[in-house]
C-alpha cells in the first residue's frame, strides 16, 4: 500500500465554491427527480414573484407555462407584474447563489437564503447546458434581456448577452420575466406544478394566476382585491442569539458601550433589563463591547436567560387571517362548511410565529387532504417530517364526529399554515417544518378549536337526518291512524287525518327550531383562545 505524507495530503486540499457543492448535492435544495425537479422551478419563481408583488404593494398577477420541447426536456416561462430587478441586480440575483436581500432582515417572506432562483439557473445548466433568459422592465421605459449562466467554479454569473430595448408609451410595463430550459417530467398528481398553483391561490387568494400547462390551460382567478397588511422588519430578540452570533454583533457594532449595544441592537430591550443583563453577568454597562473577551460573551449569554424580557414585536408577521383563509378555501374547493381562525402569535427561540388553521367539509370535496403551508408557500414533499403533520396526528378525530386514526376519513381538508420571520425548515429544499414544541401545541390547538366547529355542524346533520327520518314514519301512518280514529269516533277520516298533519308539522317545526338555537350556542365563535382550550389541548395529548 502506497502511503501519503501530509505534505502531500496537504496539496490535495482546496476550497469549494457553494455552486460546486450544490451541482454535487443539487437534491439538497428539491431537485431530487425530474417530476419534483418542474415543480421547484416552477415553485421559486412564483414566490419570488409574490414577495416582490407583495413588497411592491402590487396585487399579484402571475403567468406560468410549461411547454414541453423533447422527451424530458421543457421551457418554463414565468411572468410577473411587479416593479421588475434594476439593471445592475439581474446578473447577481440569478448567476450567483446565496445572494439576496432577505437573509439578514428579519420580517415574514417566502424566500430566506438567496439559493432559490439562482438553484434554478444551476439545474438548468446542469441538465440541458441552456442559459436562462431574464427580461426585466421597472416601467421607467426600458427592457432589459439577459442570458446568464453560473461560473461554478467562482460562484459568479456569466452574462452570455445582454441588451436593452426602449419601449414605446403604449409597450410600458414592468415586472419579471424568467424562462428555463430543464430537464424534467411533467405530470399531474397531488405533488404536481398543478396541485402547488391550486394551492398558492387557496393560500395567495389576491393573486391572480395564469397556469399554461402541456395539457391546456387553467385559470386561478383572484378572489379578493386587496393585499394582507405589510409585515414590517424586526431587530433580533436576545433570547434566540447564540454565542457565536453574539461575538459576531458585538464585533460589527458602532456602539460605544454595552448597555447602548443591548438596547439598540436588539427588540424589546430597555435601560433596566439591559443593566440587569450587564449586573448578573458581573460586566460593566459603560464597556466598550469590543473589549469583552470570550468568557465575558458566554457570562452575557448565560445572563440573558436569567432576565425576564418582554416578547418580540409581532408586527413582523402577516397572517392571512380568517377572511383570507375562507375565501381561498371557498373558491378552490367549494365546500359545504368553513371554519378558519389564527391563533396569537407564540415565540419559539426568540423568533415570532403565528399558526392559522381551516377546515372545510363536503361540498366539492370528495376526500380528505391536509394541506401544509409556511409563509402562504405549499409544502408538497417531506410530509411525515414535518411539525404540522406530527400535530395533526395526534388528534382523536372520534371526538370530533370524524373517523380515522392519524388522518381523518371523509370529504375533509385541513389547511394549516404557519407564519414567521424565520421558519425552522428541516433543510435547505424547505419542504417541512422542525417539531418544535410550542409549534405542535399551537397547531393542535388551532386545529382543535375548528374541529369543535365542524363537530357541532356534523352533529347538526346527523340530527337533522333523525328528525326527518321520523317526521317521514309520522306522516307515512297518518292515514291509517285517522282511518282507525274514523272507525271508533265516525270523524270524517280526512278532517282527523289534516289535524294529524298539523300536529306533526307543529311538532317538528319546534323540535327543528331547538336545534338550531342548539347549534348556533354551541358553535358561538371565541375570538380569543381562552385558558380552557389550552388545557383541552394538553388533556387530549395525553391521553393520545
Amino acid at each position: 500500500m502506497i502511503q501519503k505524507t501530509a505534505e502531500e495530503m496537504a496539496r490535495e486540499h482546496k476550497e469549494i465554491s457553494i455552486s460546486q457543492f450544490f451541482e454535487k448535492n443539487r437534491h439538497l435544495l428539491g431537485y431530487d427527480n425530474k417530476t419534483k425537479a418542474l415543480l421547484t422551478i416552477v415553485k421559486e419563481g412564483v414566490d419570488n414573484a409574490l414577495d416582490a408583488t407583495e413588497e411592491a404593494g402590487i396585487l399579484p398577477d402571475i403567468y406560468v407555462k410549461i411547454e414541453e420541447l423533447d422527451r424530458e426536456k421543457y421551457k418554463i416561462v414565468i411572468k410577473d407584474n411587479g416593479p421588475g430587478i434594476v439593471r445592475r441586480q439581474i446578473p447577481n440575483i440569478f448567476g450567483k447563489l446565496l445572494y439576496g436581500s432577505k437573509f439578514h432582515r428579519l420580517r415574514q417572506s417566502r424566500g430566506q437564503q438567496g439559493i432559490g432562483i439562482s438553484g434554478c439557473v444551476l439545474y438548468s445548466q446542469l441538465t440541458t447546458g441552456e442559459p436562462t433568459r431574464v427580461i426585466s422592465s421597472t416601467g421607467d421605459g426600458k427592457t432589459h434581456k439577459y442570458e446568464i449562466k453560473i461560473d461554478v467554479n467562482r460562484n459568479e454569473p456569466v452574462i452570455l448577452k445582454e441588451e436593452v430595448v426602449e419601449d414605446d408609451e403604449e409597450r410600458r410595463w414592468h415586472g419579471v420575466q424568467i424562462t428555463f430550459i430543464a430537464e424534467g417530467i411533467y405530470r399531474e398528481h397531488k405533488q404536481s406544478v398543478l396541485e402547488y398553483l391550486k394551492q398558492v391561490a387557496i393560500s395567495n387568494p389576491y393573486a391572480n394566476i395564469v397556469f399554461d400547462s402541456p395539457n391546456g390551460r387553467i385559470e386561478f382567478v383572484r378572489g379578493v382585491d386587496r393585499l394582507p397588511k405589510e409585515p414590517k422588519e424586526i431587530k433580533p430578540h436576545l433570547y434566540g442569539v447564540e454565542v457565536g452570533i453574539m461575538a459576531r454583533m458585538i464585533e460589527e457594532t458602532k456602539a460605544r458601550s454595552l448597555l447602548t449595544f443591548l438596547i439598540t441592537e436588539f427588540s424589546r430591550v430597555g435601560k433596566t433589563s439591559a443593566e440587569e443583563i450587564c449586573k448578573k453577568a458581573g460586566l460593566d454597562p459603560k464597556i466598550i463591547p469590543k473589549k469583552l473577551e470570550h468568557k465575558d460573551i458566554v457570562n452575557l449569554v448565560h445572563a440573558i436567560k436569567e432576565v425576564k424580557l418582554s416578547r418580540p414585536p409581532t408586527d413582523c408577521l402577516s397572517p392571512l387571517g380568517k377572511e383570507f383563509i375562507e375565501k381561498g378555501l371557498k373558491k378552490e374547493l367549494n365546500p359545504e362548511f368553513i371554519a378558519a381562525l389564527s391563533r396569537p402569535p407564540e415565540v419559539y427561540r426568540g423568533w415570532p410565529f403565528q399558526i392559522e388553521v381551516g377546515v372545510a367539509y363536503g361540498g366539492s370535496i370528495t376526500e380528505h387532504s391536509l394541506m401544509r403551508f409556511a409563509n402562504r408557500v405549499p409544502l408538497l414533499y417531506q410530509q411525515g417530517d414535518c411539525a404540522i403533520t406530527k400535530a395533526v396526528s395526534q388528534i382523536d378525530w372520534k371526538r370530533y364526529g370524524l373517523q380515522g386514526d392519524k388522518m381523518p376519513e371523509g370529504p375533509v381538508v385541513l389547511f394549516v399554515h404557519m407564519v414567521s420571520v424565520w421558519v425552522p425548515f428541516n433543510s435547505e429544499s424547505k419542504e417541512s417544518i422542525a417539531s418544535y414544541p410550542i409549534i405542535l401545541k399551537e397547531i393542535k390547538l388551532a386545529l382543535q378549536e375548528c374541529l369543535r366547529k365542524l363537530s357541532v355542524y356534523l352533529s347538526g346533520i346527523r340530527k337533522a337526518a333523525v328528525i326527518k327520518e321520523k317526521k317521514l314514519i309520522f306522516e307515512k301512518y297518518a292515514h291509517d291512524t285517522a282511518l282507525a280514529i274514523e272507525e271508533l269516533t265516525g270523524e270524517d277520516k280526512e278532517k282527523i287525518k289534516n289535524l294529524l298533519m298539523q300536529i306533526v308539522q307543529k311538532r317538528w317545526s319546534e323540535v327543528e327550531e331547538e336545534s338550531e338555537k342548539e347549534g348556533e350556542n354551541n358553535g358561538e365563535e371565541n375570538p380569543k383562545p381562552t385558558e380552557n382550550n389550552g388545557s383541552e389541548g394538553e388533556s387530549e395529548e395525553s391521553g393520545s
